[in-house]
């Protein structure tokens, strides 16, 4: 496992990294949904102030973030439920 020194480019400037080879395609993916974010908000609201757009997009992504964690739980809850329904079903059933 061996670290990598790269450039990521966000909105027009470089932020220099050293990361490991496997985390590189993930943080280049990264930046790169970034800036198209960043384009989206500036073509959208008209805005060309890079704090505002960043912070906009900063509060996209975690809002996008919270939300996917939100689901995710409700579905291993409701997962949950249905396993340990089954589980008394099974329990229930007399096999001879």
């Amino acid at each position: 496992m061996s670290e990598l020194s790269i450039k990521i480019r966000i909105a027009d400037r470089d932020y220099p990294m050293r990361v490991n080879e496997e985390e590189e395609e993930r943080l280049r993916t990264a930046g790169r949904i970034i800036n198209e974010r960043l384009k989206a908000f500036r073509e959208q609201f008209g805005i060309a102030d890079k704090q505002d757009l960043l912070a906009m997009v900063a509060l996209e992504s975690l809002a996008d973030k919270l939300h996917t964690v939100q689901s995710k739980a409700e579905n291993e809850s409701t997962l949950v439920d249905k396993l340990t329904h089954l589980n008394k079903l099974l329990a229930s059933l007399k096999f001879e």
